[in-house]
C-alpha cells in the first residue's frame, strides 16, 4: 500500500517541466501555488509567482512540492522543514497517486540508456509499458493517463531516490542498504558479442535491465530479441555517421570524466577526441590512460581547454580547437579509415550551448554536412 497524498493548498517550489507537471496532476486534490526565482513560461490557470525564493508563500502552504533543480539548502525549503511541513519530490507524489507497477533505473553513469532498454525489452515482449522521469516526460504526467496494467519504468535522480520497498538489482559485491529483496547480475541471456550496445559499461547495463526484466517475470527470449536490436538513446555512443570509412560518434551526453572514459574506451583503438566545455571543477587526470592508450589525438574546445592540455599533456598530441566546428574539422583532416571521431567531451556544455543535446545536435549536423 503506498502513502496518502499529503493535504494541500500545496506550494511548488521551481516551475520547470516536472514541476508545472505537478501542479497541474495536484490542481485536482486541492489549491495549487506556484513559486520560482526566475521568469519560465508557465500555464495561464496557474497562479505562479516568479522571481521569487517563495518564502512569504510558506504561511499559505501545507506540503512543499520540490523541484529536482532546487537545492536542499534553498530557504524556502529549510524553513518549511523548520516548520514541520512535508517536503516531497514530484516523482514522490507522482508514485502515489499511481497504481501501476514501477521499476526505476538510477546510478551516476546508464541511466537513460538502461531505462530506454527496459522500454524496448517490455515492447519487445508485447507488455504495456511506460517509460517516465529524467527521460524526459515527468513521471506526474502519467496520472490519469496511463493503464494500472501497464509497467512504468523510470529514470530517477539520485535524489529521488530514497525508499526502495520491493526490488534491488545490483551488480555483484556492490552492499545496499535497506531491506528490499536483493537480485544480483552478472549474467545475460545471449552471448554478449551477440548485443548492439557498444562497450563494457553497456554490457553492464545489459545485465541489469535483464536482471530487472527477468525478476519482473519477462521472457528471456523477449530480453534477448530486444538486447539484439536496442541501438542506444541519443548522445551517448550513438554512431551518427561514416565519411571516408571513419566512423563519427555523438557521446554529447558523456559530461563528467568517468563517463568519457567509457566513451573512449568502447574503442579499441584509433580514436580522435573532442574534449572540453565549461568547467564543473575538478581536473582531468582521470582521463590520462583512456586517452593514452585507445587515442590517437585530442581536439580541446571551450573553456576547459587549457585545464585539459594541462592535465592530459604528453598522452597524445593535443590540438586547441576552441569550438566544436575547428574541432570535426581538424579531426576530420587526421582521421584514417577504419578510425572513429568521438566527441565524449567529459565536460558540461553551458559554455558554447544550452545543454548537451545542443551540443550532439550541433555535431550530427557538422557531420552531416561533411
Amino acid at each position: 500500500m503506498r502513502p496518502p497524498l499529503p493535504e494541500g493548498p500545496y506550494l511548488v517550489v521551481g516551475l520547470a517541466r516536472s514541476g508545472i507537471a505537478a501542479a497541474r496532476m495536484l490542481a485536482r486534490h486541492g489549491q495549487v501555488i506556484g513559486a520560482d526565482s526566475g521568469s519560465p513560461d508557465v500555464p495561464g490557470d496557474l497562479e505562479a509567482h516568479l522571481g521569487v525564493d517563495g518564502l512569504e508563500l510558506l504561511e499559505r502552504a501545507a506540503c512543499i512540492v520540490k523541484s529536482p533543480g532546487v537545492p536542499n539548502e534553498a530557504p524556502v525549503i529549510v524553513a518549511a522543514r523548520e516548520r514541520g511541513l512535508p517536503v516531497l519530490g514530484e516523482l514522490e507524489l507522482a508514485w502515489r497517486l499511481l497504481p501501476n507497477r514501477f521499476v526505476a533505473v538510477t546510478g551516476t553513469n546508464g541511466k537513460t540508456t538502461t531505462t530506454e532498454l527496459l522500454g524496448a525489452i517490455w515492447r519487445e515482449a508485447d507488455l504495456p509499458v511506460a517509460v517516465a522521469g529524467n527521460v524526459g516526460r515527468p513521471l506526474a504526467s502519467l496520472v490519469g493517463e496511463v493503464h494500472p496494467g501497464a509497467t512504468i519504468v523510470c529514470e530517477v535522480s539520485s535524489f529521488q531516490a530514497e525508499d526502495s520497498e520491493e526490488v534491488a538489482i545490483v551488480p555483484r559485491g556492490v552492499e545496499v542498504p535497506g531491506a528490499a529483496r536483493r537480485i544480483e547480475f552478472g549474467e545475460l541471456p545471449l552471448p554478449p558479442d551477440e548485443i548492439r550496445l557498444r562497450g563494457a559499461h553497456n554490457l553492464e547495463n545489459a545485465m541489469g535491465a535483464s536482471a530487472a526484466a527477468i525478476a519482473s517475470g519477462v521472457p528471456e527470449e523477449a530480453v534477448a530479441a530486444a538486447l539484439r536490436t536496442f541501438p542506444g538513446v541519443p548522445h551517448r555512443l550513438e554512431e551518427v555517421g561514416s565519411v571516408n570509412g571513419v566512423l563519427y560518434v555523438n557521446d554529447s551526453k558523456a559530461t563528467n570524466v568517468s563517463s568519457a572514459v567509457r566513451g573512449i574506451e568502447a574503442f579499441d583503438g584509433g580514436v580522435h577526441v573532442i574534449l572540453g566545455g565549461s568547467l564543473k571543477g575538478g581536473g582531468f587526470e582521470g582521463l590520462r590512460e583512456a586517452v593514452a592508450s585507445r587515442c590517437v589525438a585530442a581536439y580541446l574546445i571551450g573553456e576547459a581547454a587549457e585545464r585539459l592540455e594541462a592535465d592530459l599533456g604528453g598522452a597524445v598530441p593535443l590540438h586547441r580547437s576552441g569550438d566544436l566546428q575547428t574541432a570535426v574539422s581538424a579531426a576530420t583532416e587526421g582521421a584514417k579509415p577504419g578510425e572513429v571521431v568521438l566527441l565524449s567531451p567529459a565536460c558540461a556544455s553551458f559554455d558554447q550551448f544550452r545543454d548537451y543535446e545542443e551540443r550532439g545536435e550541433a555535431f550530427r549536423r557538422l557531420v552531416s554536412r561533411g
